[in-house]
């Protein structure tokens, strides 16, 4: 794949979060799909495969149901993509333990996806 596909699957990668849209996960994460961001502070094993992330999608789509994120800047080099980006959010449910605190969050992530063919 060149290395402007791979931005832009990296980039809808991140969307689904924003949309929701967890049926895109099937055509968009490899079976055998990683995932090492730390998610739980009560579990801190890597999501394993495209259901995992469906579930973390869905949880975090509940407690967030107004998130959206913005990509700042993204560097490419073969099958590898960083990416930067703003994340928005009003914390309206329950998340990794954390009771909902109707506050508007913003924070920056910078994931390193690899693609495969």
């Amino acid at each position: 794949m060149s290395v402007e596909e791979n931005k832009r699957l990296a980039r809808e990668a991140i969307k689904i979060l924003t949309t929701g849209d967890l049926d895109a996960a099937d055509a968009l994460y490899a079976s055998d799909y990683v995932n090492h961001q730390h998610h739980d502070p009560e579990d801190s094993r890597d999501l394993h495969g495209v259901q995992a992330m469906k579930n973390f999608a869905k949880e975090f789509r509940q407690a967030f149901p107004n998130f959206h994120d913005s990509i700042d800047i993204q560097l490419a080099e073969a099958d590898m993509v960083a990416t930067r980006f703003t994340s928005m959010g009003t914390h309206r449910g329950a998340f990794m333990g954390v009771e909902p605190t109707n506050r508007e969050l913003t924070w920056t992530g910078h994931p390193v996806c690899r693609t495969t063919e």
